[in-house]
């Protein structure tokens, strides 16, 4: 039983202290694989770490929108490549809703190289089209031909629905493991058209609504989106154009580079990885003193058997290894359940924090700092073990026979 406990609170300690490091490389894999090939983010006038977390993660809601104009501005300048606009504003049973056009289809790039591919269906091209992410297709059961009601605003619950112009899906994107899976993807017409008789946010009168059938698209004209991503054609034109869009007179816009971006997200959430390294260390320092503990006074009531051993010929220096290989076997132990734990843990949590929470969580190997707390948690079990070794090896046989 005591021995039992002792595998339980080191493994507890190593799940904890793996889970924290795992977490968090997990989750910087996801963030930098969600977003490749795209050197600026640009929105209104606000911070770098909001614009990023909603405009690529869909975390957040945009500060402000951008006028289509000056978006138009930048896609034609000389040195992009290509942009790809996006607009948010209104989501679907929680998932959110994104505006934008063919360019994110074929521009858009995750985990490096990896471009958007069709389960079923094509890209939208009429007003009321839409394309639907894997885990949007999944939970809610839609498959092309499937007619969807958006709601105004990006709110879990809303009361406000465009239901006098339902979507049509006609395309659903193959799975990505990013917050692309999450979306429902509309052409910026498409926003524009079911906003078109809504003042101030606020829906028309009955009898007032524009049927979606008179809509055409070139009745639609396309006023603000709320970021656009770019590519240019170089890395100096990637310096040289985000001075530019930063200090551009005609509208208040921040541009910013992805990977720097993420970068200071990471060094913010240093502090609490370093606290919880430190948590779950002093658990494990606990873990491993209460295995000595029971170690050691255990070897009171072992004197008899220590005796018993000496008694059939082992020597004091194979009692000595036997007691440290006990520690290290339970260290060894409970290391082996706490890494079994964590991944298991993590794997599970997987899904739930990227539906729940919009975290992308990648599943990582063990990493070589994975690999140091094993050595350490063994390394420490064994060295721990020589206590109660060392008196034991000092047990005569005479004192071990005379034990009550």
């Amino acid at each position: 039983m005591t021995t039992s406990l002792t595998v339980f609170s080191i493994a507890l300690s190593v799940l904890l202290l793996v889970s924290v490091d795992r977490i968090r490389q997990g989750a910087q894999e996801g963030f930098s694989g969600t977003l490749s090939q795209t050197d600026l983010v640009v929105g209104a006038r606000g911070g770098a770490l909001p614009l990023l977390l909603y405009s690529v993660f869909h975390i957040g809601t945009p500060s402000n929108e951008i006028s289509y104009t000056s978006y138009e501005h930048f896609r034609d300048h000389p040195a992009v490549q290509w942009t790809i606009p996006l607009s948010m504003g209104d989501s679907h049973h929680g998932y959110r809703v994104i505006a934008t056009d063919e360019n994110f289809y074929e521009h858009y790039r995750f985990h490096r190289d990896h471009s958007l591919q069709f389960t079923d269906g094509t890209a939208p091209d009429g007003i009321f089209d839409a394309v639907i992410g894997k885990e949007v297709a999944e939970r809610l059961g839609y498959h092309v031909g499937s007619k969807i009601v958006l709601s105004h605003g990006l709110e879990d619950v809303s009361l406000l629905k465009h239901g006098d112009k339902p979507f049509t899906v006609v395309g659903i994107l193959a799975r990505t493991a990013t917050p692309v899976d999450r979306g429902i993807y509309i052409t910026l017409y498409g926003e524009e058209a079911i906003h078109l008789d809504w003042a101030g946010g606020t829906p028309p009168a009955l009898g007032e609504e524009v049927p979606a059938a008179k809509i055409r698209k070139e009745d639609l004209h396309i006023q603000n989106i709320s970021a656009f991503l770019v590519r240019t054609r170089s890395r100096v034109d990637t310096l040289l154009l985000q001075r530019e869009i930063n200090n551009y007179r005609d509208e208040p816009l921040t541009a910013i580079i992805p990977a720097l971006t993420l970068q200071e997200l990471w060094s913010m959430l240093s502090y609490a990885d370093v606290a919880l390294s430190l948590v779950s260390g002093a658990v494990l320092v606990v873990g491993l003193v209460a295995m000595l503990i029971a170690l050691y006074t255990a070897l009171n009531e072992r004197r008899r058997e220590v005796a018993v051993l000496r008694a059939i010929g082992f020597h004091a220096r194979q009692i000595f290894i036997l007691f440290v290989l006990e520690s290290t076997l339970i260290s060894a132990a409970g290391m082996a359940f706490g890494l079994i734990a964590a991944y298991g843990l993590l794997w599970l949590a997987r899904a739930p924090m990227e539906a729940h929470f919009g975290i992308p969580l990648a599943m990582v190997g063990v990493s070589s700092r994975v690999s140091l707390y094993a050595c350490v948690v063994v390394l420490a079990g064994a060295l721990l073990g020589c206590v109660p070794a060392i008196r034991a090896y000092r047990n005569g046989l005479i004192d071990g026979l005379n034990a009550h």
